[in-house]
């Protein structure tokens, strides 16, 4: 199929009917985008892609640059030998990263089309946009050292891998997706469907939850409160085993600026101070879990984590949504609320001959591993 493409380094210069594109994503759309462009990450750099048939847009994509030497850490919480040397080589080998999909979320993000053409027509034009991305940035005195295409489910994957033959397949946690039962009306309905081990978890974290009280913040509270919210969320960001960027400050006055009633808010309080909060985004009858916050000494005193899991869950019960995405990290946590594990799968590839000969030993060596173990708390 003869398709050309354009690459834009600016959300002002999309074509008009780009969110035509991608109606069905938020995470594509022009109001999210401005977003990532303007208060993301200290160390991103976006670009798009307009995939069109003759003069028409039939697909659209995102690419991310992350410099990863602006990392101030990778991560804080593992210490081990296979995370300083899986740490030293991002840092000497592969601190210049290309993802063409959105590091920041978990999920098929990538790129949207429409039925003109196909995963596999979309795939053959991002990687040769891929290509002169790489030349534009070397322009820059950028040096793309890893390519990275990401998240794809296991469908979309077998239909593209023979497409990159260069890149290694890869997979890391899997994304946590939660299904609402079309018969539950209410929170009452759903915990009545556990079985009792998981109902009296869910009284046991409810009774540690009776003095604070949740609330929906506004653009200006989130503005008043940018910098213990800023702090809540590094908390948990540094404590994650591997980390690639971090939200700037105004990133979540930002989103609800563009959002409004899409990007929920919800502020946890003792005795009017804050400590801790969640955020949600409406993505058509998908509930997208986003950043959250806490301070980590209530956090295991009022088991926090968990009552933030079943607010979120009951919210979207009561507004009808079909599924949540609880993505990556605390894996069991959200297997014990009922969130089924969906493997998502990745391709990267290495500039250097050489060392992307031995990516996938590297890969499979050094990325730390989530020991966990599948709950199945209904009945």
């Amino acid at each position: 199929m003869n398709l050309n493409y354009q690459i834009y380094n600016d959300i002002n210069q999309l074509p008009n009917d780009w969110d035509d594109i991608a109606v069905d994503n938020v995470f594509l759309k022009k109001k999210y985008l401005e977003v990532l462009q303007n208060a993301s990450t200290d160390n991103m750099q976006c670009n798009y892609i307009g995939i069109f048939k003759e003069q028409e847009l039939v697909g659209i994509a995102i690419t991310q640059y992350l410099n990863l030497n602006k990392v101030s850490s990778f991560g804080e919480r593992d210490n081990c030998i296979k995370t300083i040397i899986r740490n030293f080589i991002f840092r000497n080998f592969s601190s210049h990263v290309l993802f063409i999909g959105n590091n920041m979320l978990t999920g098929q993000n990538a790129f949207a089309f429409n039925n003109r053409i196909s995963i596999i027509d979309i795939t053959i034009s991002l990687e040769k946009a891929t290509k002169e991305l790489i030349a534009i940035l070397k322009k820059q005195k950028i040096k793309i050292h890893l390519t990275v295409f990401k998240d794809f489910n296991t469908k979309d994957t077998n239909e593209i891998k023979q497409l990159l033959p260069k890149f290694y397949q890869f997979t890391t946690q899997p994304n946590m997706v939660f299904t609402i039962n079309e018969n539950w009306v209410d929170q009452e309905s759903y915990i009545g469907e556990l079985t009792k081990k998981y109902r009296d978890q869910f009284k046991r974290a409810n009774k540690k939850h009776l003095d604070i009280i949740k609330r929906k913040m506004s653009k200006d509270e989130i503005k008043s409160n940018e910098k213990i919210i800023h702090d809540l969320y590094l908390t948990v960001a540094k404590n994650a085993p591997f980390n690639t960027f971090f939200l700037t400050k105004n990133h979540f006055y930002n989103l609800k600026k563009q959002l409004g009633h899409d990007f929920l808010f919800y502020g946890y309080f003792i005795d009017e101070k804050l400590i801790g909060f969640n955020t949600l985004i409406k993505n058509e009858k998908v509930m997208e879990t986003y950043f959250l916050g806490y301070d980590e000494s209530i956090q295991r005193e009022k088991m926090l984590y968990l009552n933030m899991l079943y607010d979120m869950i009951a919210y979207s019960i009561h507004k009808k949504f079909k599924t949540i995405v609880f993505a990556r990290t605390a894996l069991e946590i959200k297997s014990s609320v009922g969130a089924k594990p969906v493997n998502m799968y990745g391709f990267l590839k290495h500039r250097n001959y050489f060392i992307n000969k031995i990516i996938g030993f590297l890969f499979t060596h050094l990325e730390p591993k989530a020991e966990w173990k599948e709950r199945n708390p209904f009945k």
